[in-house]
């Protein structure tokens, strides 16, 4: 069996999209979308990185018979457009209607007619057609290995999560053991969650509590990513995890540093606590627990395919890396963290606080707003203000401290802005917002994250590009 042919957009191509074909003067309009492509064991993405309008009456005409069609010259600018840049061009158009969508035979004659050439001519991987409903759409991809497959969905990444097929898929009820949750956002609710593959990038005190919330709540795929052991000073906020776990009998202070080495190197992995946690969840996940680096080139690819990514390492490696995963495939990135900055003379807290920055493709960008730099790539370029809200003790081998109870602020925020998101009962505009909480003040504040024209991972020349890019690995 082949592998499913799916489609991602950003909120902001999407309204361009949808607007132009969709006016309100219940016309055909068209477009074409240049995509870069994820080829993944799980199915193959089409990444949209430029919707180009076609205007109506010069680059879409009406032919005598009375059908419509792209004129020559704006398809041949287009393919070879995106034959520079080895992307995939897709040529979209609208019919009426609202939840059901499927090609005329004029279409699938056009396409017989031209895509084998196009093909031919730019060696693309693929070529294909988008029909638009209102709420639907239809798919037709021509491979370069002379098979066809239709689009299984396109999402549009936010600020609702939206699904679209060429018809309504039914739903079946939610198992009785999400019953109280699903009076909240339905049958349909849940099932998207459990379509939705998440990743938790370190499996820490706030990464193991979203593992757990995750599994809770009905993900259907989760994989946890974490090089890193249990210890027993995790044990306050490591959920699941136990004295065994930490091997603490032969990591006691009173061992000797040969007898505490071996206990450190026995100590289970954070992932295969997190793993175990997860697969108690009345429906558990398919779990899939990578011990190892994020930054490793093969354990970073599994990331591809993932809805959303949830990131709880607080290394600027990782977050760089994650970062640019996330601009690169389309995929929403939620940086959840807590910290407690301690003045080191007087011993004084002088801020305890809990934060979750959602970025999303084009709106958010954890470089462009200084959290990853180069000393922590590029520390004196921070903003003033981020930087007080990230600060650490400082001082070399120095644990910041840590307490569950603001980790868990952190990733209930999180968890909360994805769950809203996924299930369609955000009632913001924003794409993407970050929040702070601060534990001493009882406060909340709210922020909309910026991204930089020019900024070389959220900017155009990794936005979409998928495969076709390179990514901030260890190699």
């Amino acid at each position: 069996m082949s592998r499913p042919w799916s489609m991602r957009i950003s909120a902001e191509h999407w309204a361009q999209l949808h607007s132009h074909l969709f006016p309100g003067d219940s016309r055909e309009h068209a477009a074409t979308l240049r995509c870069g492509l994820a080829d993944t064991p799980s199915g193959v993405r089409l990444l949209v990185r430029e919707v180009t309008p076609a205007r109506d009456g010069i680059d879409f005409i009406q032919r005598p018979d009375g059908t419509h069609v792209l004129v020559a010259s704006f398809v041949l600018d287009n393919v070879l457009r995106a034959a520079t840049d080895h992307s995939v061009y897709i040529a979209a158009h609208c019919h009426g209607g609202a939840d059901e969508v499927g090609f005329s035979g004029t279409d699938l004659a056009s396409h017989e007619n031209s895509y084998p050439a196009i093909l031919h001519r730019t060696k693309a991987p693929a070529v294909g057609a988008l029909v638009f409903a209102r709420n639907a759409v239809a798919g037709d991809m021509w491979l370069q290995d002379g098979r066809q497959v239709p689009l299984h969905h396109l999402t549009v990444t936010g600020p609702n999560l939206q699904v679209l097929t060429s018809s309504p898929a039914p739903v079946a009820q939610a198992d009785s053991a999400y019953d109280r949750q699903a009076r909240l956002f339905g049958d349909r609710g849940q099932a998207m969650l459990r379509a939705q593959k998440v990743a938790v990038v370190g499996l820490g005190g706030a990464g193991s509590l979203l593992s757990q919330t995750l599994s809770r709540l009905g993900v259907g795929q989760l994989l946890l990513i974490d090089d890193d052991r249990v210890e027993t000073s995790n044990l306050s906020r490591l959920v699941g995890a136990t004295h065994r776990d930490a091997r603490t009998w032969l990591t006691d202070d009173q061992r000797p540093e040969w007898v505490r080495r071996l206990g450190r190197r026995l100590s289970t992995p954070k992932v295969t606590v997190a793993a175990r946690v997860a697969r108690t969840a009345p429906v558990p996940p398919d779990v899939h627990a990578v011990f190892r680096s994020v930054l490793e080139p093969d354990v970073a690819a599994l990331l591809r395919d993932c809805d959303h990514i949830f990131l709880a390492a607080d290394t600027a490696p990782a977050e760089l890396l994650v970062n640019a995963v996330g601009h690169q495939y389309l995929i929403p990135v939620t940086q959840v963290g807590a910290k407690v900055n301690i003045d080191r003379t007087t011993g004084t807290v002088r801020q305890a606080y809990a934060v979750s920055r959602l970025n999303g493709p084009r709106s958010g960008c954890l470089r462009c707003t200084g959290l990853v730099s180069s000393d922590r790539l590029r520390r004196d370029a921070t903003d003033p203000t981020q930087l007080r809200r990230q600060d650490y003790v400082g001082g070399e081998n120095i644990a910041a401290p840590s307490v569950i109870t603001l980790n868990a602020v952190a990733t209930s925020l999180a968890a909360n802005d994805w769950l809203t998101r996924t299930v369609g009962l955000n009632r913001s505009n924003a794409s993407t917002w970050w929040t702070h909480a601060d534990a001493l003040k009882g406060t909340t504040a709210r922020d909309i994250a910026t991204t930089l024209p020019e900024c070389p991972w959220c900017g155009p020349e990794h936005f979409g590009v998928g495969d076709a890019g390179s990514l901030p690995t260890r190699h």
